[in-house]
């Protein structure tokens, strides 16, 4: 479905907060509730039709509208195909998304397809790819637990020194509820009292803990050589049974 175009006024005013306020395309978008292709849109087309904001000002909405949207010519082409190997690839980049891939693809096709559409070619691709396994999780069965990749920073309020530290995250498998905390380091205390906090945020524990890896000096302070092995009867009222595993 075509994408309704802008009125004239609100044309101005993304140009107006984008070049005369300075301000981002995130804060534009939030600012007049749309989306920020939109907004890159808009500009991208203002910058390839050489307008600066002076120029803006001077044209009538009727000038204006032809320098942005010159008719083109009759009969259009196909539009070019997105190349999902490479948004396949792409994606396995930390903070890589289909939106910021999508306005890299305006950027070179700025009458390619529009977001639901190249959303919806990239998932047929997908569906085409071959096998791939389909995990299905039951309530209360899995837990998910890692350290995020990117560490966040926190600045010292003090001596301005930009410290980095831990994002520690937990997810229930079933319905992706996510438990997640900055610490200082992923030392062995920091690493249990994690898991203490998001334990007592869901309300229970899962039946396993899945982690990507397990260091050593971790998983022998979740299982003790005393305990491992020991058949449940044994198990003490107080204490509930969990799965440690590794993928």
């Amino acid at each position: 479905m075509a994408t309704e175009r802008l009125s004239m006024r609100k044309i101005r005013e993304i140009l107006r907060q984008k070049w005369a306020l300075g301000r981002t395309h995130r804060e534009v978008a939030q600012s007049l509730s749309i989306g920020l292709g939109t907004v890159s849109g808009v500009e991208r087309r203002a910058r390839a039709a050489g307008l600066s904001w002076t120029n803006v000002e001077g044209l009538a909405d009727e000038a204006l509208e032809t320098r942005l949207y010159p008719p083109g010519p009759t009969g259009k082409g196909p539009r070019p195909w997105p190349d999902c190997a490479y948004l396949h690839a792409e994606r396995r980049k930390p903070s890589v998304t289909l939106e910021l891939l999508h306005l890299e693809y305006l950027e070179q096709h700025p009458d390619g397809y529009r977001y639901t559409q190249f959303c919806e070619i990239y998932r047929r691709w997908l569906k085409r790819r071959g096998l791939s396994m389909r995990q299905v999780h039951r309530a209360g069965e899995k837990c998910f637990v890692d350290y995020a990749g990117q560490k966040p920073t926190l600045i010292d309020a003090t001596t301005g020194e930009v410290i980095e530290i831990e994002l520690f995250v937990a997810v229930l498998g079933a319905s992706n509820y996510t438990y997640a905390e900055a610490t200082r380091t992923q030392q062995v205390p920091d690493w249990i009292a994690s898991h203490q906090r998001a334990f007592a945020y869901f309300g229970g524990i899962t039946g396993a803990l899945v982690y990507e890896s397990v260091p050593g000096n971790r998983f022998r302070v979740m299982c003790p050589p005393r305990l491992c092995g020991r058949p449940a009867a044994t198990t003490r009222p107080d204490r509930v049974d969990c799965v440690i595993a590794a993928t």
